[in-house]
């Protein structure tokens, strides 16, 4: 089972018990058997399922509640308790002490995402106003330098490295150099073979004892299953795991193995890839992970992902949009704001009950005309982006040809504009609208 499979399968186990008449024994039993099911079908290892399913069970039908609870309340309280302490309760902090440079080496099997989780990395630490650089150490795998090269280069961040050689004396000269050009973040690449064979394990042992790194990230494949908690164990066997990065755990991934890794070694899960973009990374918190999946949402994601991305309306543009004086122009701004926000559905399941309210068919579709929309306004000339009424059949024709997209496309967009537009002005006039001296825009 999918992760976005698994949030809705444990939503609508929620929901089941919320609307039951009464939520008694044989109730809390059902809801049990819901989440024993959607951890199972998601890979999470039995006996952890058993655990978590057990302490469900004891909590809800044992525990005496709290003033002011009802019995409905409590078992939400409970399922969200036990499913966050699973996932390692406490978060991990990413700050790092400013003055003083932190080495921080990534290990992991070939495949694992490994390369491309520290050039996440790198953007997730360039992005906090800090020093940061990379040190390619992979000479076993062809081309590992200059992967690693291309995507440093992408978000500017310096690399140290060579396609082949020693990769202790690469890891060695690396880390020496950085430190005395005052970086404050050092990512260490390291080579990623098969877990067992005892060379890669080796060479992290003695790498690990040579560079004393701050910290040594575990980085795990979203996508592997219950073969997670092996790999966790033989690298934390060679080489002491701080923490955990789950790559590639965007909603296709069953990511209970991986994420259940983190009980085989007691290491925190740090960070997870939620996409193939650069800037899909984030550090994991274990309560709001937990709430997003049982559909409570996740609005300070939400926030630091806006803020990120720096999506900023000017004032000038916002008493236009709030009054109805639009152009497409400005519409098509907006759509490219929401592209530096990330997947539609990534946005909705941060909003408390929402994303698993709307089915995947009116999601994707949503995507796909903003998708279209944003190539059809690309090719329209400045005076038919300013009054698209001014489209006729020939332009019409023309404007689909240019964007690759049916003509019916086209006149679907110049609707759904032309009636935003007579909405958001109907809105303003009978005074249903946001108040502008409220916003500061008036």
């Amino acid at each position: 089972m999918a992760l976005d499979k698994l949030g809705s399968s444990l939503y609508e186990a929620m929901r089941r018990v919320l609307r039951a008449p009464i939520v008694d024994e044989a109730a809390v039993k059902e809801l049990v058997k819901d989440i024993q099911r959607a951890l199972l079908q998601a890979d999470v290892n039995v006996q952890l399922v058993l655990d978590v399913s057990n302490r469900i069970e004891k909590r809800t039908l044992e525990e005496t509640l709290p003033p002011g609870i009802s019995r409905r309340e409590h078992v939400v309280k409970v399922v969200y308790e036990e499913l966050t302490k699973f996932l390692g309760e406490k978060s991990a902090t990413a700050s790092v002490e400013m003055g003083k440079t932190q080495v921080i080496m990534l290990v992991g099997i070939q495949g694992s995402g490994k390369t491309t989780s520290v050039a996440k990395l790198a953007r997730y630490y360039k992005k906090r106003g800090l020093k940061v650089a990379t040190v390619c150490t992979d000479t076993f795998r062809p081309g590992a330098y200059y992967q690693l090269k291309q995507l440093a280069d992408v978000i500017n961040v310096p690399i140290y490295g060579e396609n082949e050689g020693d990769s202790i004396k690469i890891a060695l000269s690396g880390v020496k150099k950085f430190r005395d050009d005052k970086y404050d973040v050092i990512l260490i690449d390291t080579a990623g073979r098969h877990k067992d064979e005892k060379g890669l394990l080796k060479e992290m042992q003695v790498m690990s004892e040579k560079v004393n790194p701050d910290e040594i990230i575990l980085v795990i494949d979203g996508t592997i299953g219950q073969q997670a908690s092996a790999q966790a164990k033989a690298f934390n066997d060679a080489t002491k795991v701080g923490s955990i990065f789950v790559a590639k755990l965007d909603g296709s991934a069953r990511g209970g193995g991986a994420l259940s890794a983190v009980a085989a070694i007691g290491a925190p899960i740090k960070f997870i890839g939620v996409g193939e973009k650069i800037d899909d990374v984030e550090l994991f918190e274990p309560s709001r992970f937990v709430g997003r999946l049982l559909g409570m949402g996740d609005l300070k994601s939400l926030v630091e992902r806006v803020k990120e991305a720096e999506v900023k309306v000017p004032e000038k543009k916002a008493k236009a949009f709030l009054s109805g004086k639009f152009t497409l122009m400005d519409m098509y701004e907006q759509f490219e704001s929401m592209q530096k926000l990330g997947s539609l559905k990534r946005l909705l399941n941060m909003v408390p009950g929402l994303g698993y309210n709307l089915p995947e068919d009116t999601i994707v579709g949503a995507e796909d005309k903003m998708k279209k929309w944003r190539f059809i306004i690309q090719s329209m000339t400045k005076e038919e982006r300013d009054d698209p009424k001014m489209l006729n059949a020939s332009r019409i024709r023309r404007v689909a040809r240019g964007a690759g997209v049916s003509e019916h496309d086209v006149k679907e967009l110049i609707q759904q504009f032309l009636l935003m537009k007579k909405m958001t002005k109907q809105i303003m006039r009978k005074g249903r609208g946001l108040n502008l001296q409220k916003l500061g825009l008036s």
